[in-house]
């Protein structure tokens, strides 16, 4: 499978709790931090519930 990185660009600070869970489940603990994941249906599932704090690039 093709890996991906993902790095949060805005804050998790007034989201809901789900949304802040999807982030912290993604492995990210502060702004700018990059991570990365195998490209499957579950993690484009997560990255795409929380796209509008992230930015996602093939890696």
């Amino acid at each position: 499978m093709a890996k991906i990185k993902v790095t949060q660009v805005r804050s998790a600070i007034n989201r809901t709790k789900t949304q802040k869970a999807t982030l912290e489940a993604l492995g990210f603990r502060k702004l700018n931090q990059t991570v990365e994941h195998e490209e499957s249906p579950v993690i484009k599932g997560m990255i795409d519930k929380v796209r509008h704090l992230v930015k996602v690039e093939q890696a």
